[in-house]
């Protein structure tokens, strides 16, 4: 088994809070906090957490608004969010395919 395709992996994205984040993110166009939290059963820190350390990275894009006079956080992924992800995928799917039983 050739361990380099596992080191190229984005250790951002890899942590499986921030995967499952970016999962969620990448089949929609946006996504509240709330709904967010929810689905993936986070507290609100270890939430924001993730969210900033993707936004640090360039890969979360965070807007805030109002919405019934009530404060909404919404998140969605950047291109740069998107390309990488897209990238992280593919790698997996190079791994998986060396690793299969011939």
């Amino acid at each position: 088994m050739n361990p380099e395709p596992f080191q190229q992996l984005d250790r951002v994205i890899h942590e499986k809070g921030r995967l499952a984040i970016m999962s969620m993110l990448a089949a929609s166009p946006e996504l509240s906090f709330t709904e967010l939290r929810d689905a993936l059963g986070m507290t609100d820190g270890n939430l924001t957490t993730h969210i900033r350390a993707l936004q640090q990275e360039g890969y979360v894009a965070v807007a805030k608004s109002f919405q019934n006079r009530r404060p909404l956080t919404t998140c969605s992924l950047t291109a740069a969010g998107r390309k990488a992800f897209a990238e992280y995928i593919n790698l997996l799917e190079r791994i998986v395919q060396q690793n299969r039983p011939k």
